[in-house]
């Protein structure tokens, strides 16, 4: 299904194949146009003008790329391309900007950004399940059946009214990932995610893993079924992205956990937090 590269875009210009353009510019309209091109894009998080963890993204970008067409991508150009970017439109605060790239376009710009507000981080999200395989997980390129599928999952309310993140099950109905976000379990002092050969692996979920460490908690590669996570003792549920950070779930359809008092993810949260505030100190600009 064909998709446009340009997509909930903010800002008054854009960067494009080496220029600045208007928001209002015949090229800006082809842009939201259906394209069948083979599309990779990163969305990363600005926090007080810094590119979050930006060098993970451009890695995962050019791991996308090899893994379907292998074409040449100078990822420390694109990362510099983005920083001038956000230099020359003067952006110093919080936001998501979006690199998309084809075989012979390289678009940066602005884009609406999903972030929570501090009432979910405080009392955990409604979530619905979606069932649906991923095809090639570990590559992010734009999939029309799948956002028409994500897009149809998100506006059927549950019992607690729409949901605002959905998790994808597998055939044996095991929660695996979240629609834009990896899922993770807490029960005690043990995490447990899905295998990195299953999901998108997500530059979040790395420095997750990190905070695990710094937390002294351990990783398990192990996927569950709803039924299944209640049966575990005091299980708590979080997603994790670039939008969201750590995002605990009080939801999954009619099913209640108690994830916001959870000790543990409470932990994991701190450490995450910790680390996310050396990587600005380290990068922002004096």
């Amino acid at each position: 299904m064909a998709y446009p590269l340009l997509e909930s875009p903010l800002g008054r210009v854009y960067f494009y194949n080496n220029r600045i353009i208007s928001f209002d510019s015949d090229e800006a309209q082809m842009l939201k146009e259906p394209t069948d091109a083979v599309t990779y894009y990163e969305t990363v998080r600005c926090t007080d003008g810094v590119l979050l963890f930006l060098e993970d993204h451009l890695a995962r970008l050019a791991k996308s790329v090899k893994s379907v067409e292998a074409f040449s991508l100078d990822t420390g150009d694109i990362g510099s391309k983005a920083k001038q970017f956000l230099s020359d439109i003067g952006f110093l605060g919080d936001g998501n900007l979006r690199i998309v790239v084809t075989a012979d376009t390289l678009l940066i710009h602005m884009c609406e950004a999903n972030i929570p507000d501090q009432k979910m981080f405080e009392n955990g999200i409604n979530t619905n399940i979606l069932s649906w395989e991923r095809v090639d997980p570990n590559v992010k390129v734009f999939r029309g059946d799948y956002k028409k599928s994500v897009f149809e999952a998100f506006h059927r309310s549950n019992p607690n009214g729409l949901p605002f993140e959905i998790i994808l099950s597998d055939r044996d109905d095991r929660l695996y990932e979240g629609s834009k976000s990896n899922f993770f379990v807490v029960s005690g002092n043990k995490v447990y995610s899905a295998p990195d050969d299953k999901i998108l692996i997500g530059i979040t979920r790395n420095r997750v893993i990190e905070s695990l460490d710094r937390a002294g908690m351990t990783l398990d590669y192990k996927t569950f079924t709803v039924e299944a996570i209640r049966e575990l003792e005091d299980p708590a549920l979080f997603v994790s992205s670039t939008p969201f950070d750590i995002l605990p779930v009080t939801h999954v359809e009619e099913y209640e956990f108690d994830s916001v008092n959870n000790p543990y993810l409470k932990k994991i949260s701190a450490m995450y937090k910790e680390i996310t505030k050396e990587y600005i100190n380290k990068h922002k600009q004096r």
